[in-house]
């Protein structure tokens, strides 16, 4: 009897952790990921962009002032503390300091505590800076958009190509990035309509269906060969879509599915579990059984 009660306790636990887990998970996974996408513009938009700004200020504003009594002590320190007085990250600024001719010290010793004194009024407003790096970052690429968009601008932005394609290592990569950028944000990317084409095929083998996103045609050597009209294929993996298989197979092979994006992306990254409404299989008309839990009311 004892053991009865202790694995009915050990159902309802697995059965209610397993439930509240379900409801726990999306939540913290989609937290994670917009921590992880807002560090990610952080290191490589915002703080670019800050650094320039802030490089900008010291080069053509006096501001912050450093009083005088305050660059008076710092520079007799610099002149004649001993080194054990000084921090490590310090240390090799006074050495540097020391070997200048003198004429050179007391501007670079200035611009020194102007931008320490920078740095510590930054980190007071941080969260506002981070915003100005963004909204700078979008101007930015708005402006450039808008400058493009000219004759001018477009016949610069060839002439600048051109000088990569010059360059040895550059000109090997430059175009096959371009090439994909130009796929998901250029002015001749596909579609929302062929891009939402999504079809299955038998992958990786007959008799084994994937699901995949019809991306356009195929190389004419490939559809030579066939001798029949092909089409080219992305299939996403699970869970992460951005990663993935490029197939090209017979138009006649492949089965137009009546879903949209969105739904074959949530069917991919739910690892199969999130199956649209409408494509749902109900197999109770068969006689198949769902597992019934002890306190769980008896299904229609």
């Amino acid at each position: 009897m004892a053991y009865g009660i202790f694995s009915f306790i050990g159902r309802g636990f697995q059965r209610y952790f397993v439930r509240g887990l379900g409801i726990v998970l999306p939540t913290a996974l989609t937290i994670w990921l917009a921590v992880v996408l807002y560090n990610a513009v952080q290191e490589y938009v915002s703080n670019p962009i800050n650094a320039g700004i802030k490089t900008a200020v010291l080069r053509f504003t006096d501001y912050p002032r450093v009083p005088t009594d305050q660059f008076t002590k710092e520079e007799h320190f610099m002149e004649h503390a001993e080194a054990e007085f000084f921090r490590e990250a310090d240390l090799q600024a006074r050495m540097l300091y020391r070997r200048m001719p003198e004429h050179q010290r007391r501007p670079w010793l200035e611009h020194r505590m102007r931008r320490a004194k920078l740095e510590n009024e930054w980190q007071r407003y941080r969260w506002i800076a981070d915003v100005t790096g963004l909204v700078l970052a979008v101007l930015v690429i708005y402006s450039i958009g808008l400058m493009l968009g000219s004759y001018l601008g477009r016949r610069l932005q060839h002439r600048v190509e051109a000088i990569i394609g010059r360059i040895p290592l550059v000109r090997r990569v430059y175009p096959s990035v371009k090439q994909v950028t130009d796929f998901f944000v250029g002015e001749n990317r596909p579609t929302q309509e062929q891009l939402s084409r999504v079809v299955a095929v038998q992958y990786p083998r007959k008799g084994i269906w994937s699901v995949g996103m019809v991306t356009g045609s195929t190389m004419r050597v490939i559809e030579d060969s066939a001798e029949v009209e092909c089409l080219t294929i992305f299939i996403p993996s699970a869970p992460t879509p951005f990663t993935g298989y490029v197939i090209t197979v017979p138009k006649a092979d492949v089965i137009d599915l009546p879903i949209n994006l969105e739904e074959a992306l949530k069917f991919t990254i739910s690892l199969g579990v999130l199956v649209p409404p409408h494509q749902q299989v109900d197999r109770r008309e068969d006689g198949d059984q769902y597992p019934v839990w002890p306190d769980d009311p008896p299904r229609p």
